[in-house]
This record gives C-alpha cells, sequence and structure tokens, in this order.
C-alpha cells in the first residue's frame, strides 16, 4: 500500500496585525515631526509701544483745530481790545458787519472785567454782577445765540460800578440798563444795528469816565 504525504497547510498573516503595524509607523512619524516642530525657534509676541505716534490725536494738540465759520475764525485770531477808547473806536465803526454785535459785546467785556477788579470798585454786588456776565455769555461763541442777556448783564454790572463811586452817571446808567432791555440781540435789520451801535456808544462813554479815579 503506497504511502499518502501529507502537508500541513501555511496559514496567512492575519490582516489586524498589518493594520496594527500601519498604525505604528504613522504614530512613529507623527511623534517625530512634532518633536521636530517643537525644536523650533519661537518669536515672542511684539509689545506696541506706549509712545503715540508722531499724528496721534490721543496726544495734546499742537495747532488749534480748523473752522468754516468765518465769524468764529475771526474771533480766534483776534484779541478783544480791554481799554474804553478802543471800545469807543469800534462802536463808532460800520454797524452793518456780520460780527459787529458779538465783536462789540466781547469788547465790552473785556474793558468792564478790568474795571471790576479794581480795588475801589470791587465789593460784593460788583462781583455778583461779574459773574451774572460770565454766566450770561459763556455760550457767545455758539451759533444762533442771543446777545440780548450779555447786554443786559453788562449794563447792570456797569450800573453796579457806578452806584460804587460815581452819583453823577446815576442817569447815564439808568438809561443804558433800559436800552439793553429794548435790544433784540440781534442785527439783522437796520433799526437793530442803530440800536446796537447806540448802545454801544453810550456804554463806551460812561465806563470811559468809570476807568477815572472817583471824584
Amino acid at each position: 500500500m503506497a504511502d499518502i504525504n501529507i502537508q500541513r497547510k501555511k496559514s496567512s498573516p492575519s490582516p489586524w496585525l498589518l493594520v496594527l503595524l500601519v498604525l505604528l509607523g504613522l504614530a512613529a512619524v507623527g511623534y517625530y515631526a512634532f518633536r521636530a516642530d517643537s525644536d523650533q525657534p519661537t518669536t515672542a509676541p511684539a509689545v506696541p509701544s506706549l509712545e503715540p505716534a508722531a499724528d496721534s490725536t490721543t496726544g495734546a494738540e499742537t495747532a488749534p483745530r480748523p473752522t468754516n465759520d468765518p465769524a468764529v475764525a475771526e474771533m480766534a485770531t483776534e484779541e478783544p481790545g480791554g481799554s474804553p477808547e478802543e471800545l469807543a473806536a469800534f462802536a463808532a465803526s460800520d454797524a452793518t458787519t456780520p460780527t459787529y454785535g458779538r465783536r462789540g459785546l466781547e469788547m465790552l467785556m473785556a474793558t468792564l472785567r478790568t474795571l471790576a477788579d479794581r480795588d475801589d470798585l470791587r465789593d460784593a454786588t460788583v462781583s455778583e454782577k461779574r459773574d451774572d456776565l460770565t454766566s450770561a455769555t459763556s455760550r457767545l461763541q455758539e451759533q444762533g445765540t442771543s446777545l440780548r442777556p450779555g447786554y443786559v448783564a453788562a449794563a447792570n454790572l456797569i450800573k453796579a460800578m457806578q452806584q460804587k463811586g460815581y452819583p453823577a452817571l446815576e442817569t447815564k446808567a439808568n438809561e443804558l440798563v433800559g436800552r439793553a432791555n429794548e435790544l433784540t440781540g440781534r442785527t439783522t435789520s437796520p433799526q437793530e444795528q442803530q440800536q446796537v451801535q447806540e448802545f454801544l456808544r453810550r456804554a463806551a462813554d460812561i465806563v470811559g469816565e468809570i476807568s477815572q479815579p472817583a471824584r
């Protein structure tokens, strides 16, 4: 009887083993790639400078802001006069100028503030009227602001200074207060322009006398 040669069948490798080997290879590649990135030098983030730029608007302004209003620009570049003579000269100028009323009030304010600080005129009443004038003209630079409160406050301050040591000017001071109360605060019509000009003329006349030592 012939011998039958029986050979065992070789088993093929498991597919899960191949998958495991592939995963291990990928893990090794990822590990070395991560280490290579971590070895690169890091750059520190830039720290913003605390110094303002040359054209920065956060610092103090070094130049006046431009304005498109000619009246405001004129008042910003010209300092109001502070003497009765300058006030009288301005009062006699052209009252039809658009800034005549506002400019005249500014000059009258500057003159009155100088007189109100004089030792022989300064008292509680004069100081109170001076503060009223400051309050009444606090928005003088704003467009559309009525000038009438400023005229009235200025006339009342002149009246207070007249009562302090100039009894001979009582009639003139009372007339000035009455004229101030009659003003509309505008200079759009010829009548209004004439009224403001006459008020400034009379105010300059009384202030000129008060600027002299009391007798």
